[in-house]
């Protein structure tokens, strides 16, 4: 159903997707803004959740499993014929999103907010007044927690995608 050449091609989109989200989050942590959130953000699913769909279809049909067979074995998790390499690498990337995400809602102070000229911070029902530069490093913050979620999906996605195309075995 998924050609070699469309897996690759996909996985190639998702790992775009990868950088994508990484430079946006690394520009994000030192306060810098280069693109606006929605773009930032709405580019990111554009490149991420077609390669990590067809990755999770492709490799259940491809290997005809529902779960792995151990569940902390890793050539349970990854084909052997990946090298090991390979999948510690797509897991310290996907670590390093997970940290990002853990690091983004660990500094959020509530739901930033702007109402008639002011700006809001909502934590628990509880609105908080506060600087334009507060609100701008919640809203940041918001936008990396999202981009990580993505940079996630989209590490998945590359690596499934690699995966199921280079496996020469027919099953």
């Amino acid at each position: 159903m998924f050609t070699r050449r469309g897996l690759l091609g996909l996985s190639m989109v998702s790992g775009a997707g990868v950088l994508w989200c990484a430079v946006l989050i690394v520009t994000l942590t030192f306060g810098a803004r280069p693109v606006i959130t929605q773009v930032a953000v709405g580019l990111a699913a554009i490149l991420t959740v077609p390669g990590f769909a067809v990755g999770i279809l492709a490799n259940r049909r491809g290997y005809r499993t529902q779960q792995p067979r151990r569940r902390w074995n890793l050539a349970s998790w990854v084909p052997p014929h990946v090298p090991v390499w390979a999948a510690v690498a797509a897991a310290l990337i996907f670590a390093g999103f997970w940290l990002s995400l853990v690091l983004a809602f660990s500094a959020l102070n509530g739901s930033p907010t702007e109402r008639g000229g002011t700006y809001v911070l909502v934590d628990h029902q509880r609105e908080t007044v506060v600087a334009r530069s507060v609100y701008e490093r919640q809203v940041d913050h918001e936008t990396q927690i999202s981009l990580a979620v993505l940079g996630a999906f989209a590490i998945g996605g590359a690596f499934l995608c690699a995966a199921r195309a280079t496996d020469h075995d027919d099953h």
